[in-house]
């Protein structure tokens, strides 16, 4: 209500305010609200609209203005904003010529083939992608003058294609009777879909589209790539278009945001003067979002300047031609390596199905196809390792000096002795065993020194990430005696199909903490790798008691391969522990012994061993 009194009292103001020298009546904003009200195709924007002109047409005042353009402008600034509609539209034309949609003229074939030449634009362009400009959508009446001309002489060109750029970056005008045309060319046939409603004021109907099951002359198709161009001056019924085929997953569309026109502006005289009222007076209502394209434009789906929107869209073709040949490879690789071999299997299977289902037909860049194939596999397969990757080359090793391999080691390890002289470890990544090897001395005299003569011991592995696993056994033998060999785990390597048993080692650098001294392991949700085969020895030697959370359900290091002769590369773990004694810990994480929330768990192992010392008293 408010709001529309702003409207009619907002426009006098502006005439009182910068006019002097009256020549018009308020009843010209009177008869121009109206209009707006019995007309606007938004009437819920029009809320006490009512009230508002019963206000404004008991006021005597005249309009202070003193030339019927500027009025016009002056009337136009202020219902644009009062509604928030930039086509709503005061004009003054005292030679006013009504506009009559153009019309096919009755030409003879010759003639008629040169005009259609002229306003449509084909090219097939290389690797067999077709190229089609129109810049004037045509209405069902001349479609069905000219259809077997356009058969002839640009669909059945475009037909044999592989895939198709449709450029509407020029279309400012069409008809909405061709709406359902166009669409139609690019859907199936078997059953009606319901593509738009259009509201139309006036007659306070809506008529809903759907696309046609019979047409002349043969469909594109749903599975060939579709890429629509777009720009700022698409507008109109090329914006309901693009917006259409968006919304049924049948096109990408590439470019600018579109203008954010209107499916039917009417232009109406404002009583017995020479102003006129242009109204949006029907508006599309998408069936899928519910919402319209009008006002705010159809936003792209790849965002780049209309100059660029070509090559781009080229850019995208041949990547969505390469995409069959990367799914069937990625497929192939996962079920000939994947660690777990039937799970290899139904991944592969369904990543095919997935392919034959489109489920890649809208990939439009080499990032967004590697974002999509990953989250499938690790929806598929339920492990988070096994997805797509970088191949990046390792750094070359650092020469360190022994001064700098002591420092570094005081930044990644903590060490601390705790109340009835328990000792706390905390690392956060393991490192290789060669590595380590080198520098197991410092290592020892470091860190190891610290905690090795305690009564007890807490492992924080809480923030540990995991890392290589070949230093897994040395670490682990630690807490085991010298005297037996113990075998940790058996590791099966699909690669290879080999199964390797991992056992502690005879020799280590300082002293065991040996079996007998009781162990705790703190685990959290971030727990992985690594650090995971850690926990799942420890716990199933029944050599120490996990407190914390469920590991992250990671796996042993992946292996990278490449996929085909793309720039693609996937992460694949082929390795898993032995399952023999229980389900694998890969993608399903170790849970704990003693649940608790991760920031809580430290103070639970000590208050453990502080009951255990306290009960020995």
């Amino acid at each position: 209500m408010a709001k529309s009194h702003l409207l009619v009292t907002s426009l006098l103001v502006f005439g009182n305010v910068f006019f002097i020298h009256a020549e018009f009546s308020p009843s010209l904003i009177v008869d121009m609200a109206k209009i707006v009200m019995d007309n606007y195709c938004s009437p819920e924007k029009l809320a006490g609209m009512k009230e508002a002109i019963a206000a404004a047409s008991s006021n005597t005042e005249v309009l202070n203005i003193p030339d019927a353009e500027s009025l016009a402008n002056v009337l136009s600034f202020g219902v644009q904003g009062t509604i928030s509609d930039s086509r709503l539209k005061v004009s003054y034309e005292p030679n006013y010529v009504p506009v009559v949609p153009p019309k096919m003229p009755p030409l003879p074939p010759e003639q008629l083939i040169a005009v259609l030449q002229t306003s449509i634009k084909l090219d097939i362009l290389e690797g067999n992608i077709g190229y089609l400009r129109i810049d004037h959508i045509l209405g069902e009446e001349v479609a069905e003058k000219v259809g077997p001309l356009l058969l002839d002489l640009v669909w059945n060109k475009i037909l044999p294609t592989s895939a198709l750029i449709f450029d509407l970056r020029y279309t400012g005008s069409g008809e909405i009777s061709g709406i359902p045309y166009i669409v139609s060319y690019f859907t199936d046939a078997e059953s009606p879909i319901h593509i738009d409603s259009i509201y139309d004021r006036p007659s306070n109907t809506t008529t809903k589209l759907f696309s046609m099951q019979s047409l002349l002359g043969q469909r594109y198709g749903i599975t060939k790539p579709l890429v629509i161009l777009t720009s700022k001056n698409t507008k109109g019924i090329a914006e309901d278009v693009a917006y259409c085929l968006q919304n049924l997953k049948r096109a990408t569309i590439v470019g600018e945001k579109t203008a954010g026109g209107s499916v039917k502006l009417d232009e109406f005289k404002v009583g017995d003067t020479d102003f006129y009222v242009t109204v949006p007076t029907a508006k599309s209502i998408n069936p899928i979002t519910g919402s319209t394209w009008e006002v705010t434009g159809v936003t792209p789906d790849v965002d780049v300047n209309a100059e660029d929107a070509l090559a781009t869209a080229i850019k995208i073709v041949n990547l969505r031609a390469q995409v069959p040949v990367i799914i069937e490879e990625s497929a192939t690789l996962i079920a000939d390596n994947y660690a777990f071999e039937n799970i290899g299997a139904i991944v592969a299977t369904k990543l095919k199905e997935n392919l034959a289902n489109g489920e890649y037909s809208m990939v439009v860049s080499k990032d967004s196809l590697e974002a999509k194939l990953s989250s499938d596999l690790s929806t598929l397969s339920g492990d988070k390792s096994l997805k797509t990757t970088s191949n990046t080359p390792a750094l070359p090793p650092v020469d360190y000096s022994p001064e700098m391999y002591i420092e570094l080691i005081k930044v990644s390890f903590h060490t601390d002795i705790l109340e009835n002289n328990v000792g706390y470890l905390r690392f956060d990544m393991f490192g290789d065993f060669e590595e380590v090897k080198a520098i197991a001395q410092i290592i020892v005299e470091h860190v190891w020194n610290k905690v090795v003569n305690t009564d007890a011991m807490i492992v924080d592995l809480r923030n540990n990430l995991g890392g290589p696993t070949t230093a897994i056994a040395g670490f682990c033998s630690y807490f085991f005696d010298a005297d037996k060999q113990i075998v940790l785990d058996k590791l099966y390597d699909r690669s290879s199909g080999t199964t390797t048993e991992l056992l502690s080692l005879p020799e280590l650098t300082g002293t065991r903490y040996g079996s007998k001294k009781s162990l705790i392991i703190l685990t959290s949700k971030a727990t992985a790798g690594a650090a995971e085969e850690f926990v799942y020895i420890m716990k199933k030697l029944g050599r120490a008691m996990i407190v914390g959370e469920t590991t992250a359900g990671g796996s042993h290091p992946p292996k990278t391969f490449s996929v085909g002769e793309t720039n693609i590369f996937l992460s694949i773990p082929t390795v898993h522990s032995d399952t023999t004694a229980g389900p694998a810990w890969e993608g399903a994480g170790i849970a704990p012994h003693i649940p608790v929330p991760a920031d809580a768990a430290l103070e639970t192992a000590k208050g453990i061993f502080n009951k255990h010392f306290a009960d020995q008293k």
